[in-house]
């Protein structure tokens, strides 16, 4: 049975006990439950139940239809053909592959939900632990303590919403006037929020790692976090901030907390919360702590049998041939993709699919190819190499016990190796740490002689794959709108998502981004 770290176990009671807001198109909401020194907040533990709120919210990004998708779906790595009847909802995910997102597409208002969501109840937390610090009712030095937590927190939902959207409200009240609309803050601004939140509260964090930090905020995965913001400082605000993104990744590397794992698929096996590698993850459990679907979302209807589920897999999401190919048969990673003929449990009985087209070329038995015939409106229903990163289980509900890293140690080490080549193309060091990360997938070593960009963005992709980066790289590298397998190649106004029209239609201080 999973063992839960002390926030997993308090995130139960946390439902209960707070009302979470998935929504930031009405920000002066009531409040419904509120925490009073009279009935809580006693003790170390009921704040971190109280804190529990925060984090349930971070179970979205294990299913379908909201911002993770659309990060996966928007980059070469991932998509979601148009398999005839099936998987058109609206050309939403063709949108999102093609860098065609329209202010309508319900995953386009799903993200914002989501990431303001986030927003929201740390908001709503932080007013309510400093109310009742400034009243006395709390100890204020454990009441700073979680609030510090909360604004790391709330900077990666921020840092998420700049990254995606750009320019974007910027709201840190909860208690706002009745009607309150925020106008749309530029990115620039979101960034130095960002930065000097990190700056200010990332020191006030717990320096542990262990049960009772495990899939919380704390100093390492502020630092994480950092390294991330910096990594992609000139993106945002035309200015590089290398040597800080190398500052912040030494925090966590030579804290000496963190590891690689000795096989690239610790990290994603069932049980996989002891990974040495991960800084923050988000941990997921099939009855406690349900949401991460992936296996539903990838697999074909017949792959039930393959792995004794108990529900039925809906063949939508698969990666793309290009992308497939790019690793090598000696690459432990390419194991990151399901392919070729399928078998039943038993390993020897075909499963066939009766519904397969005519023009498929692979017949009735479900086989899995990396080619995709095309991306609309009749993908065959095997195309694609499926989504495999993560073990699923014989036998698996709807709903995965695999954690979900955000923050890995593995990235920490190519944020650093990419900051370093950045300043010194030919830095050793920068190629140590990558052949450092590709050599743990390889029997024997295969490393690079040398870095190029091509390299650095290719190793990411191979070490990255599913975890909701790859977007972001492929910008931060300049190849975001240069054309891919079905993707004909996009101007620089698409690298940001446009704000949703429910979000328009309801607050017309905000404004559109450019292209939308």
């Amino acid at each position: 049975m999973k063992k839960f770290p002390i926030l997993g176990k308090l995130l139960l009671p946390a439902l209960f006990l707070l009302t979470f807001n998935n929504s930031c198109t009405n920000l002066d909401e009531a409040l419904f439950d509120t925490v009073t020194s009279d009935n809580f907040l006693r003790t170390e533990e009921e704040f971190i139940a109280a804190l529990g709120a925060a984090y349930t919210g971070l179970y979205a990004l294990g299913n379908h239809g909201s911002y993770f998708s659309v990060q996966e779906c928007s980059s070469d790595e991932t998509m979601i053909p148009t398999r005839g009847g099936d998987w058109g909802d609206g050309g939403q995910w063709i949108n999102a592959h093609f860098h065609q997102l329209k202010p309508t597409d319900p995953n386009v208002n799903n993200a914002w939900n989501f990431l303001y969501g986030g927003v929201n109840t740390c908001n709503r937390l932080i007013a309510q632990f400093t109310t009742l610090k400034e009243s006395g009712s709390v100890d204020g030095a454990l009441a700073d303590k979680f609030i510090s937590e909360l604004r790391v927190l709330r900077a990666m939902y921020y840092f998420w919403i700049m990254d995606t959207f750009g320019n974007a409200p910027l709201v840190t009240r909860f208690d706002v006037p009745e009607g309150f609309l925020p106008a749309t803050a530029p990115r620039a601004d979101i960034f130095k929020f960002v930065t000097d939140e990190l700056t200010d509260a990332v020191p006030l964090l717990d320096k542990k790692n262990d049960g009772t930090t495990y899939a919380r905020m704390n100093y390492y995965a502020g630092k994480a976090l950092e390294a991330k913001v910096y990594l992609n400082a000139k993106v945002y605000t035309g200015t590089a901030k290398w040597n800080e993104c190398i500052a912040a990744c030494n925090e966590v590397i030579n804290s000496n907390l963190f590891a690689l794992e000795s096989t690239y698929r610790n990290n994603f096996i069932t049980n996989n919360s002891s990974s040495k590698e991960f800084i923050f993850a988000v941990p997921f459990d099939e009855v406690f702590a349900q949401g991460f679907n992936l296996h539903q979302m990838t697999l074909h209807y017949g792959s039930q049998a393959t792995y004794n589920l108990k529900e039925q897999p809906w063949n939508g999401w698969c990666s793309l041939q290009d992308f497939y190919e790019m690793h090598d048969d000696a690459d432990a990673r390419k194991n990151n993709f399901i392919r070729g003929p399928q078998f039943a449990s038993d390993g020897v009985t075909p499963i066939i699919d009766a519904g397969a087209e005519p023009n498929d070329p692979d017949g009735p038995q479900v086989n899995f190819t990396p080619e995709i015939n095309e991306a609309f409106p009749n993908a065959l229903r095997q195309a694609g190499v499926r989504i495999g990163k993560y073990e699923f289980k014989s036998g698996a509900t709807a709903n995965l016990s695999n954690d979900m890293p955000l923050f890995r140690y593995a990235d920490v080490l190519l944020m650093k190796a990419e900051a370093l080549y950045r300043l010194d193309p030919s830095s050793a060091e920068a190629l140590t740490l990558v052949n450092t990360v590709r050599n743990r997938s390889y029997e024997p070593d295969q490393p690079l002689a040398a870095l190029t960009d091509a390299d650095l963005l290719a190793e990411r992709g191979r070490e990255m794959f599913y975890e909701g980066v790859r977007r972001q790289d492929e910008i931060r590298f300049g190849v975001y709108g240069n054309p891919t397998e079905f993707m004909p190649g996009s101007a620089a106004c698409k690298e940001l998502w446009p704000i949703p029209l429910p979000q328009i239609n309801v607050n017309p201080n905000l404004q559109q981004n450019p292209c939308y």
